[in-house]
């Protein structure tokens, strides 16, 4: 009878921590952390385990209290180093923290004992953001890739994404990764923006034009968009066009590196060496664009006029 009793009484106890987690999680969806916290702390109390101890740490996080959060995480993970959401919730905290060594040691540690697609998916997040600030650029776009692959369209992670294919001059791999990116956060004026520039890279001018035209009337002032604009009317030689849109952009945001560049093709084709030239070298302190490096050798002696 005494064995019995004290199954039973453990079968009892399992049951209120359980319930104390649903009625704990239920509150922090409602928002309400602190109220969350109190039943979580009950919890661990009884039954301090990953489970409770994790319960907990979400609290935690949603009242920014990042101490005792990343206290309660380590615990767990003492427990059970295998743990895929403990070394997650690391990873997310170590990305924060600006500690892209250790995001990218949980986060590939999240996605060997990820429970599911969905767990393995935000690790996948996790360390490519970690690859990407540490500049491994290719490895780090290959995780996010995988990430939304599986269905998981995290929308920071995804402007990380079509970022990394820009630089690597993917410029079709990132076209498709912003064109979901409008549909997701239409509200969004630099993800039309973006997509104007790449269709200009891809040398699809017209349709640029209309996507910086759209990001335009959410802004009729936005620099970048109208650079991106007057770049497609060079392109198709509306130089007539380009001009006012160039004028406008550089007034706004005097020290944009494209737009220098954008202006330096119209001053060639007016036969104003001197001036292009001053723009390509103010460019090319700015940024490293490949064309300005091929225009400065070509008209420019590697920054010198020609004479």
């Amino acid at each position: 009878m005494f064995a019995i009793s004290v199954a039973l009484s453990h079968v009892a106890g399992a049951q209120s921590v359980q319930l104390l987690l649903i009625r704990g999680d239920s509150l922090l969806d409602a928002d309400k952390p602190q109220r969350a916290l109190d039943l979580f702390d009950q919890a661990v109390k009884r039954e301090a385990t990953p489970a409770t101890l994790l319960a907990r740490s979400r609290a935690y996080y949603k009242l920014d209290r990042m101490e005792r959060f990343v206290q309660d995480i380590d615990r767990v993970l003492r427990m059970d180093s295998t743990n895929g959401e403990a070394h997650f919730q690391r990873g997310i905290y170590s990305l924060q923290a600006n500690d892209s060594d250790r995001a990218e040691f949980h986060g590939a540690r999240a996605i060997e004992h990820a429970r599911n697609d969905r767990s393995k998916a935000k690790a996948l997040n996790v360390r490519g953001e970690a690859r990407a600030e540490r500049k491994h650029y290719a490895e780090a776009a290959s995780d996010l890739a995988q990430a939304w692959a599986l269905g998981l369209e995290d929308v920071p992670a995804m402007r990380t994404l079509a970022r990394l294919y820009d630089g690597e001059g993917q410029y079709a791999e990132a076209l498709r990764v912003l064109e979901r990116l409008c549909e997701l956060d239409p509200g969004d004026m630099g993800n039309w923006t973006n997509r104007a520039n790449e269709l200009n890279m891809l040398g699809r001018y017209e349709e640029a034009i209309g996507m910086a035209d759209r990001a335009l009337s959410s802004d009729k002032d936005e620099p970048v968009a109208m650079s991106h604009k007057a770049y497609a009317l060079t392109k198709l030689e509306r130089d007539a066009d380009a001009w006012p849109v160039l004028d406008r952009s550089l007034r706004n945001y005097p020290s944009n590196p494209f737009a220098l560049r954008t202006r330096a093709i119209l001053r060639l084709r007016k036969g104003e060496r001197a001036k292009a030239c001053d723009d390509l070298t103010l460019a090319k302190a700015l940024a490293e664009i490949p064309e300005v490096d091929r225009m400065l050798i070509e008209h420019c002696d590697g920054g010198k006029p020609k004479r």
